[in-house]
């Protein structure tokens, strides 16, 4: 980027701070229980999600090339770090993944892999939300319950081990967020400046401090947040947690840190794609720069104690709903966030863990509502096969190993479909004269080879047929050696073969075509 146009986009972030400022306070409402919601799914200290929202704020902000994208902690790797604590055995350890993450997704933006989102399937992608979706909102049910940590009492056991406080607030909660998505709600202005979450978080505040004068209803310690409160200035650096390289070798940490780099970098490109989608004034952000911004955003979080980050949708659509115009209002939100964390941690540890509950029920209800399974079985075999192929897979395995399965499923009804259709042929359109008219398609490769072999096999002996290779791009040389030996052995069937443009030289004789413009261009160019 010109040094001039760097001047303009600092000159505009600052002459549209009256915009910037007011969205960055409500992006920052949101973007606290969601930060400690997903921390808490991820099974990770509540502290690394906040450390995740500053870090995604501000040194992420400052470097995107996004105007109104929103980076944090994201509910899409919220499986991933829950499984990768568990199976690395302490959170240290998993740090040092998320700087391999970060250092791989710094490659791949200057690798110029932005480009790598669009080579993902849709019903892969949304069978990965979907699956994610559900893990989260079953995650929850303990939290939402009361129950305590750990609980494996089974089914017989729920209704003598649940706890009435957490479930008053996790009842309260869930009709204050479902009136709050009502249209009428939407319509009321006030409503429009306050979101949902925060409001439900607010009240789980309210309700823990009555409920401390009833020893029935009285919230335990492992039923609110627990972040570390710092004694002084200095006693906040302390609180961060430093990656463990002692293992820095181990396979599982590489394999680890891959995961998230890819699945980050998937997640933000798709995020990004939409967020400029519902940018009003339909800028386009470089996705290169992006990977780059994210992965030196990872690399400072795992360094310092924080959850992988990803541009995420929720944040950014809150953004640009409250009027957000540049990257300023997501870089004030970082650093709002950062004072609160400095100076009031002891009200977030007011928050019950029902509320984050409840805000993350709605997450996964979102990301796998009902309406989208329907959508994706009415758009055929082809699309739903692989969406639940994706979500069986992530939920009975890994993540990686269910987009891995769906990738595969894709893949193979894409081969298949290619095998099927090497060339087009209808009877109508292609049965002329007497003739019977073979339009190959743009891509013949050797999957083909087995189909064109039979159709040309079963031809009746004494008809004529055209084989059209005149849109043909590639055409592979088996295929081109069976054409060939069937027009050798055509004669002796009594069959009439035309061939258009289906040789060795296919594309060739395509380009032929603009030669005689090409040269007749070329004569008028000065020597």
């Amino acid at each position: 980027m010109s040094s001039s146009n760097s001047e303009t986009n600092h000159n505009g972030m600052f002459q549209n701070l009256k915009y910037d400022a007011p969205a960055s306070i409500v992006v920052f409402l949101v973007a606290v229980p969601l930060c400690l919601g997903i921390a808490l799914a991820s099974g990770a200290p509540l502290f690394s999600g906040v450390i995740s929202g500053i870090v995604g704020g501000i040194v992420v902000g400052i470097l995107s090339g996004s105007q109104l994208g929103v980076s944090g902690p994201a509910a899409g790797l919220a499986v991933i770090v829950l499984a990768a604590i568990q199976d690395l055995g302490a959170f240290d350890i998993f740090l040092s993944a998320v700087v391999i993450g970060g250092v791989i997704q710094l490659a791949l933006g200057f690798a110029n892999a932005g480009i790598v989102g669009y080579f993902f399937p849709n019903s892969v992608i949304k069978g990965m939300l979907s699956a994610i979706g559900i893990i989260i909102f079953i995650k929850q049910i303990p939290h939402a319950l009361g129950l305590p940590a750990g609980y494996d009492g089974g089914l017989s056991g729920v209704f003598g081990s649940v706890t009435t406080g957490p479930i008053i607030i996790t009842a309260v909660s869930m009709v204050i967020l479902v009136l709050w998505e009502r249209p009428f709600m939407k319509k009321i202005k006030a409503f429009q400046l306050i979101q949902g979450p925060l409001v439900v978080v607010s009240l789980g505040i309210v309700f823990n401090l009555i409920f401390q004068s009833n020893p029935g209803l009285a919230l335990k310690a492992n039923q609110v947040v627990a972040i570390p409160v710092a004694e002084d200035f200095m006693g906040f650096f302390k609180l961060f947690t430093f990656p463990n390289f002692d293992r820095i070798l181990d396979p599982a940490i590489w394999i680890t840190g891959a995961t998230i780099a890819v699945v980050a970098s998937l997640e933000t490109l798709l995020c990004l794609e939409a967020t400029d989608k519902l940018d009003p004034l339909k800028r386009v952000s470089p996705a290169n720069q992006e990977l780059k911004a994210q992965g030196v955003g990872n690399l400072l979080a795992g360094l310092i104690g924080g959850l992988p980050v990803t541009q995420v949708i929720v944040r950014s659509s809150t953004n640009i709903q409250s009027g957000g115009r540049t990257k300023m209002s997501a870089i004030l939100h970082g650093f709002i966030m950062l004072g609160c964390a400095m100076s009031v941690p002891h009200i977030l540890n007011l928050i019950p863990l029902a509320s984050l509950a409840s805000i993350l029920f709605v997450v996964g209800y979102k990301l796998a509502k009902p309406s989208l399974f329907k959508e994706m079985y009415r758009l055929g075999h082809r699309n739903f096969v692989p969406f639940m192929v994706t979500v069986v897979g992530i939920y009975m395995t890994d993540l990686l190993m269910g987009i891995i399965m769906g990738l595969v499923v894709a893949v193979f009804e894409i081969l298949l479909n290619n095998y099927k259709k090497p060339f087009l042929f209808n009877a109508s359109e292609h049965f002329q004269d007497g003739k019977i008219h073979l339009e190959l398609a743009e891509d013949v490769t050797f999957l083909n080879k087995a189909s064109i072999q039979r159709t040309l096999s079963q031809l009746p002996d004494g008809c004529s047929v055209v084989i059209d290779g005149s849109k043909t791009i590639n055409l592979n040389h088996d295929v081109r050696e069976i054409i060939e030996e069937f027009e050798e052995g055509a004669k002796y069937r009594n069959i009439t073969v035309e061939m258009i443009e289906v040789t060795s030289q296919s594309i060739e004789n395509q380009l032929s075509v603009f030669e005689p413009a090409l040269k007749e261009h070329q004569s008028t160019i000065p020597s």
